[in-house]
């Protein structure tokens, strides 16, 4: 599973990394704390740009995150609460997990946005209450590109700095990154099963 990741990595550059942390904000194939440290890998090894593989990183997720902001700003409030009834199932959203990310942001203003960028189990979701707040477009790209470049830097270092510890790192990353697939996958199932249990 290393090797193969790092194999895609490496042969769709910048553009395959900007995609895969796109995806991770809608739909989560492969979570964000094994694709970017996997980038900081493969930039420690010559074959692309450590400032590229961040800047990459964040775009991804920047781009990721506007539907959310859009949904947010479009649908309103209750809207939001009527697409996770009719959707959360295929988006594993329910309306507990958007009044909690509405109330992070109340509490928090623009500060959650950054600090939501993050946390895993809010990343996602913080974009819409801004989109309700109709936050402006400028100062949510910037929060949002603040926080999101953060992350991934500190996620592309890490793997750039273990680069010349191939043997052992991929001796560990490895099953972890497998491990983590599988467990995300395995949330998804559940609680695509399970969804209209617990939103009743």
């Amino acid at each position: 599973m290393f090797d193969w990741i790092t194999q895609v990595i490496a042969s769709t550059g910048y553009l395959g990394i900007a995609a895969l942390m796109f995806l991770e904000n809608l739909f989560p194939p492969i979570p964000s704390e094994v694709i970017m440290p996997l980038a900081g890998f493969v930039a420690a090894r010559g074959e692309l740009s450590l400032w590229g593989v961040i800047v990459a990183g964040t775009l991804g997720s920047l781009i990721g995150a506007a539907p959310w902001y859009l949904l947010g700003r479009w649908f309103g409030e209750q809207g939001l609460h009527n697409v996770a009834v009719r959707h959360g199932r295929w988006l594993t959203l329910s309306s507990r997990d958007v009044t909690r990310a509405i109330l992070t942001f109340r509490r928090y203003g623009a500060i959650a946005v950054f600090f939501g960028r993050l946390v895993p189990a809010i990343r996602t979701l913080i974009s819409a209450p801004a989109g309700i707040a109709v936050m402006p477009i400028p100062k949510f790209i910037f929060w949002t590109s603040l926080g999101s470049g953060l992350w991934t830097m500190l996620l592309a270092l890490a793997g750039f700095l273990l680069e010349s510890q191939y043997e052992r790192v991929a001796q560990y990353v490895d099953p972890v990154s497998k491990g983590v697939i599988i467990t995300v996958v395995a949330i998804y199932v559940y609680r695509l099963v399970t969804y209209r249990k617990h939103h009743r």
